[in-house]
């Protein structure tokens, strides 16, 4: 059977935790209220939060000192925009714009502005889709399809709550997936919808990654995983090229490589599936990593290094060097589900320069309403 439980392990059973390779500390924990948060992203010099009960807020990194364990949340800056959870987040790579998905089924553009040296605002662009866009294909009988039995609606719209984002290379392009099955395709000059796959998978859709070479990978409750490519680079439509079928569970999270050569899958069993680009281009399976008792909630990659946020309140940081991969930190205090992860080096760090330790930084938001930042020191 082709299930992840038949995969091998690539990392050994996990050592106690004062066997650990890893040091790690909690150095803030930002406190929530009634809601917990549900995505986040770093941009520059903000990280951005998106919450349960639809607040997206812009904290300064800056604020996050390593002297204070309940940083100040006074500067903040908060916006608040449709209905239910933030699903998804992501910003620009000059960290001047932040997309935001949502519960409502859409999708909304931000703009930050620097307004003076400890001054910024956040600007709301565009509610996707447009309502320009929405009002070209309602001109056009063919644009309206059916979505449920009594109700027909443009293919441009999302009609389940909108899991997750990804911006293309160029950020020409931005890619939307959705708990409706579909996979969309915008403009970012003028966030014009090109192309929706409807049936992309056989049930809810829950992540997305890209690879340089145009190859959009999605991530379902079916536990599926489907490859799709642009037939030529000018060209408009995607194509289904490939399935990858090994996950025994839904599939939760994906995350690439920083060269685009290994894909990590998160599965709602527990199991983090290692995917490798073999000739011909086709991604195999090569081995499992297992150490989590619940579901992949989360997952990101910082070159070597793998985290993954799980439903048994841990996060797990993996380092990986070919098919030989270790544990190197199981980093706990969250009282819930981690639900979203962000890791960065941490440059301004007095080990960044030395040549036997490196330092990441870890921010993981939880059901259990907070936000904790962890440093978290490896060596080479």
């Amino acid at each position: 059977m082709n299930a992840s439980s038949s995969i091998h392990s690539l990392s050994p059973p996990p050592p106690p935790p004062h066997l650990l390779h890893g040091h790690h500390q909690c150095i803030a924990t930002l406190k929530g209220c009634n809601s917990y948060t549900s995505s986040l992203v770093l941009a520059g010099e903000f990280l951005v939060t998106g919450s349960s009960d639809k607040e997206i807020r812009l904290r300064s990194l800056s604020s996050l000192a390593l002297d204070d364990e309940t940083p100040s949340d006074d500067h903040d800056l908060v916006v608040a925009a449709g209905n239910g959870a933030v699903k998804a987040l992501v910003s620009s790579s000059d960290n001047k714009l932040i997309i935001s998905a949502h519960q409502d089924h859409k999708i909304r553009v931000w703009k930050i502005d620097h307004v003076s040296k400890f001054h910024h605002q956040i600007t709301h662009l565009a509610t996707l889709p447009t309502l320009s866009d929405r009002a070209l294909r309602l001109l056009a009988p063919k644009s309206r399809i059916q979505v449920r039995r009594h109700k027909k609606c443009t293919w441009i719209h999302h009609v389940d709550s909108v899991s997750a984002l990804a911006l293309s290379t160029d950020e020409t392009l931005l890619y939307s997936v959705s708990w409706d099955r579909t996979l969309k395709v915008w403009r970012t000059t003028d966030f014009k919808c090109l192309e929706s796959i409807a049936n992309a998978h056989d049930d809810a859709i829950n992540a997305i990654a890209l690879s340089d070479d145009g190859h959009v990978y999605t991530a379902s409750s079916d536990t599926r995983i489907r490859v799709w490519s642009r037939q030529e680079s000018n060209s408009k439509t995607h194509s289904l090229l490939d399935t990858l079928e090994k996950h025994d569970s839904g599939v939760n999270a994906l995350a690439l490589t920083g060269d685009r050569t290994v894909l990590y899958s998160g599965g709602s069993d527990g199991s983090i599936l290692v995917w490798t680009n073999q000739a011909g281009g086709r991604m195999e399976a090569v081995g499992a990593l297992r150490g989590h008792s619940k579901a992949i909630l989360c997952l990101d990659v910082v070159v070597e290094l793998v985290f993954s946020g799980s439903a048994d309140k841990t996060v797990r940081v993996w380092r990986g060097v070919g098919r030989s991969y270790s544990c190197l930190a199981v980093l706990e205090g969250h009282k819930g589900p981690v639900k979203c992860i962000a890791a960065a080096y941490d440059h301004n760090s007095s080990t960044a320069n030395t040549s036997n330790a490196i330092t990441c930084l870890l921010y993981s938001g939880s059901l259990d309403c907070d936000i904790k930042v962890w440093k978290i020191f490896l060596p080479f």
